[in-house]
């Protein structure tokens, strides 16, 4: 059944947010249709009062203002271009955004105003903003991470019911690469006893290094409330001999032992090291100097390059461009 969309108009659109590598966060969509197990975002609807099991992603909150707002925001004088972060408490490409287009017009706001921004997805629709992205690459630093913590069918399957296949994502990857904008992997959430198994990271790190991607990250799975029930749940359905590991592991935790994650993440570089992770980019997209002049509207350099400034073909499905 697909997802109830909801308008909910907002008063604002950037985030403040504290003691992370970014500034400031947004948020086009709230709720999100991928429905992943093991979401994080479940345990803040939890605190605000809303379902964090399995109806989370069945209504989608769409902020109709949303580029508007943004686009006031980044034009005061006291905003500083500050690095921000899209997409950090649901999937700014997840299948709402093939309808409502709202990442693909705050990216354009971004890129205006030379605003720095990391974006992170498991969406391969993004593959449509080429040309938008292509475009605040050379007014900001961009950087875009495709989540691809395995590439194992049934385990993409059970934990991530409604995304795309992730060698959808490796597609993606490549294209921006072609395109020269920075396209990198976050190998996130690892699951203990699932997807830490180091020849299927192997695999991952392998596959991203032929897509191009020009570096990878990974982190192990946490659970807080909300997310905790609703993973456990679907862990003793899909594979139960692993429930009481997983009990033990986050006993009266959130996180497991540091341990686990220093060790997963000393695997994952030494596999970066040994398959050869680096910026390849024949042509990398870089910020330009400002000129001291009027500057042209970022429609200038997509018309330039010979880009539609339309928004192209969208489908609202999932599945994105291609099949797996």
């Amino acid at each position: 059944m697909p997802p109830i969309y909801r308008d909910e108009p907002c008063r604002t659109a950037l985030n403040r947010v504290r003691n992370m590598s970014f500034s400031w966060s947004l948020n086009p969509y709230m709720g999100c249709a991928h429905q992943c197990t093991f979401c994080f975002v479940r345990a803040f609807e939890r605190l605000a009062d809303r379902p964090s099991d399995a109806r989370y992603g069945t209504s989608i909150r769409v902020k109709t203002n949303f580029v508007e707002v943004l686009t006031r925001e980044l034009a005061r004088k006291s905003w500083h271009r500050e690095q921000v972060a899209v997409g950090t408490a649901t999937d700014p490409y997840q299948p709402a955004e093939g309808r409502f287009r709202l990442t693909r017009g705050s990216i354009a706001a971004l890129g205006e105003a030379r605003t720095p921004f990391g974006l992170i997805t498991r969406g391969p629709l993004i593959v449509r903003d080429v040309d938008v992205l292509s475009a605040a690459s050379v007014r900001a630093k961009v950087g875009v991470t495709f989540s691809i913590p395995t590439l194992d069918h049934e385990i993409w399957r059970r934990t991530e019911p409604g995304t795309a296949p992730p060698r959808q994502r490796l597609r993606a990857i490549r294209t921006f690469i072609d395109a020269g904008i920075d396209a990198s992997v976050g190998m996130a959430p690892i699951l203990p006893g699932i997807s830490d198994d180091p020849a299927a990271m192997a695999t991952v790190v392998r596959a991203a290094r032929d897509a191009g991607a020009t570096s990878i990250w990974a982190n192990v799975l946490y659970l807080k409330p909300g997310t905790r029930e609703h993973f456990l749940e679907n862990l003793a359905r899909d594979w139960p001999e692993l429930l009481p590991r997983y009990e033990s592991l986050y006993a009266g935790r959130a996180y497991v032992e540091s341990h686990v994650v220093k060790d997963v993440r000393l695997m994952v570089r030494a596999l970066t090291r040994e398959h050869g992770i680096a910026d390849r980019r024949e042509r990398p997209l870089l910020p330009e100097p400002e000129p001291s002049d009027e500057q042209l509207p970022l429609t200038a350099f997509i018309q330039a390059n010979g880009q539609a400034t339309g928004h192209g073909e969208t489908t609202a499905s999932s599945g994105g461009p291609g099949t797996a």
